[in-house]
């Protein structure tokens, strides 16, 4: 069966790093768009970045961009999202996402806080 399964998130004071990644397994991950989404309590769900499946060009939400950078390795069924000078308002599970046509997946998320 589909498994994403995210890893990474934690505690970290405001303007420091964390480095997010997600495995991918059971789809053929090389064929998938891959995406960061990002959700507190009391809200949607909100768009953090995607990435194409050949990784030749990405997007991020306007709160995040220079900030975060998304990537992956087509070869680790892996994708990642390194995250700089974190903000208390970055504070979030993070969802990874696969997307193909209609085919739709959603890991269980990883939290992150970033806190004082």
């Amino acid at each position: 069966q589909v498994q994403l399964v995210e890893s990474g998130g934690g505690l970290v004071q405001p303007g420091g790093s964390l480095r997010l990644s997600c495995a991918a397994s059971g789809i053929t991950f090389s064929s998938y768009l891959m995406s960061w989404y990002r959700q507190v309590p009391g809200k949607e769900r909100e768009f953090v970045a995607h990435i194409t499946a050949t990784g030749n060009r990405t997007n991020y939400a306007s709160s995040v961009k220079g900030r975060f950078t998304i990537s992956r390795d087509n070869a680790k069924n892996t994708v990642y999202l390194q995250m700089n000078s974190l903000k208390p308002d970055d504070t979030a599970v993070y969802y990874c996402n696969a997307n193909l046509v209609t085919y739709r997946y959603w890991g269980q998320g990883t939290q992150v806080i970033v806190s004082s």
